[in-house]
């Protein structure tokens, strides 16, 4: 994954860290230094932090595994400075399904909490050690953790996306309405939660007005996304066929597709051998090419084979999907077994737009 670096693989699921995790260890590092700790105390807080986002881990290995368990793939799990992030495929469609898999990443902290809680009251340290320097250390260290560990349940819990809270509510309100209006009323209400984050934070911490703005981006980009999946469901791969398209051979040289490129419309090409679609070329894999050889290389060398092969009569909504998730922008359509034309997201795009457009007019 482009500026991440793979750490671990469990259950078939990698996980990655974003380089800018480095920038928050050494900025806990600097400002432990320069608040007069000694080494041994900044390494400590450093290990806390390390210790927290295995938590971070275990919360979205919670989230994936439930997932699977309905069919829904993880393709990984990411660690950014500000938490971690499964990128599932897709949530559940049924109701019930989705709110286990939302419940199932602070449930995790709970566990780990009951865990933690458990050896600190058999220990008869179930209360935080005095610390006026509020230094992390061997003395609270475990003690801290409990305590994070349940405010990752209460903030993952706020009904508002893109927290879990926020899928849990729209899951409850799945089982009565439909889920466009359930993820409405649940966005609508992260919205206003997300602004009083802000109100909140402009008085009190600069930290809830950066909470409040992801809180009410979150839940207005969950809206669209619904708004928009509901709608490519109305349409058929008929509906957006395209029936004029060029194709590339295999052996066709780079400077061919570079002046189709240049000289038309098309950004797409399928790429067939022996009167067969065996991959697609994009504008990006010519460019790609241009810059790692010359225009004496051939089609074939660089183009994608993954394909995704369409019928006419399937859901637009479906042929979405499974195009983002083999990350192609064009696929071929068959009818009998018989090429008829493409489909590419920028044409699925146009749709939507035109949609919206009439939507607005009326």
């Amino acid at each position: 994954m482009k500026w991440s670096l793979r750490i671990a693989r469990f259950a078939g699921i990698d996980v990655f860290v974003h380089w800018t995790f480095v920038l928050l260890i050494t900025w806990i590092l600097l400002t432990n230094l320069g608040a007069g700790r000694s080494l041994d105390e900044s390494l400590w807080s450093i290990w806390f932090v390390l210790s927290l986002f295995v938590c971070v881990v275990l919360h979205e290995f919670g989230h994936a595994l439930t997932g699977r368990r309905y069919g829904v793939k993880t393709k990984n799990i990411v660690l950014l400075p500000i938490g971690g992030v499964a990128n599932m495929e897709k949530m559940p469609e049924k109701p019930i399904q989705e709110l286990w898999v939302a419940l199932a990443g602070p449930a995790v902290n709970v566990v780990i909490a009951a865990i933690i809680g458990t050896i600190l009251y058999a220990q008869g340290k179930m209360q935080l050690p005095a610390d006026p320097s509020g230094a992390i250390n061997t003395g609270n260290f475990m003690f801290n953790l409990f305590v994070v560990n349940l405010w990752l349940v209460i903030f993952n819990m706020i009904p508002a996306f893109p927290m879990d809270g926020g899928r849990v509510l729209r899951a409850l309100l799945a089982m009565r309405y439909d889920k466009v209006k359930a993820t409405n009323i649940a966005a609508k209400l992260g919205q206003v939660l997300g602004i009083g984050f802000i109100g909140l934070g402009l008085f009190y911490n600069v930290w809830l007005v950066f909470i409040g703005i992801f809180i009410f981006l979150g839940a207005g980009n969950e809206a669209s996304y619904e708004s928009t999946q509901a709608l490519l469901s109305r349409y058929r791969v008929a509906d957006v066929l395209m029936r004029q398209f060029t194709t590339l051979h295999v052996w066709d040289r780079l400077d061919k597709a570079v002046a189709l490129l240049l000289n038309g419309q098309e950004k797409e090409f399928l790429v067939e051998d022996d009167n067969r679609i065996v991959g697609v070329l994009t504008r990006e894999d010519i460019i790609r090419g241009l810059q790692q050889s010359n225009t004496d290389i051939t089609v074939g060398r660089i183009a994608k084979t993954e394909l995704v092969q369409l019928s006419l009569d399937m859901s637009l909504k479906d042929a979405f999907e499974q195009m983002a998730k083999a990350g192609i922008a064009i696929s071929p359509v068959y009818e009998n077994e018989e090429l008829v034309g493409v489909v590419n997201q920028e044409n699925i795009m146009e749709l939507l737009m035109v949609q919206e457009a009439m939507a607005a007019s009326r």
